[in-house]
């Protein structure tokens, strides 16, 4: 929200300025390409970070259902245990 408002003051400001020299027109548009690049730098970055989020839970979510499986095995094998100590 903010690199918005401070793109659109920049290029506003950019506009204004561009009106007085090429000096200025210059200025404007290498601030509107280095805002634009940040931009875009930012988007990836926040993409990136979302990706690796979504495979840190797909992990966890692996992990949990292997100790659920690891639970249910011993309980398994505790009553079948349970069952043969019974039979003797």
């Amino acid at each position: 929200m903010k690199k918005t408002i401070a793109l659109s003051l920049v290029l506003a400001a950019s506009m204004s300025l561009a009106a007085c020299s090429k000096k200025a027109d210059d200025a404007a548009a290498n601030a509107a390409d280095t805002m634009a690049s940040e931009a875009v730098e930012g988007a990836d970055n926040a993409a990136d970070s979302a990706m690796n989020a979504a495979d840190t839970a797909t992990d966890a979510a692996a992990n949990a259902t292997d100790a659920a499986g690891n639970a249910v095995d011993a309980a398994a094998d505790a009553a079948a245990n349970a069952a043969d100590a019974a039979k003797k």
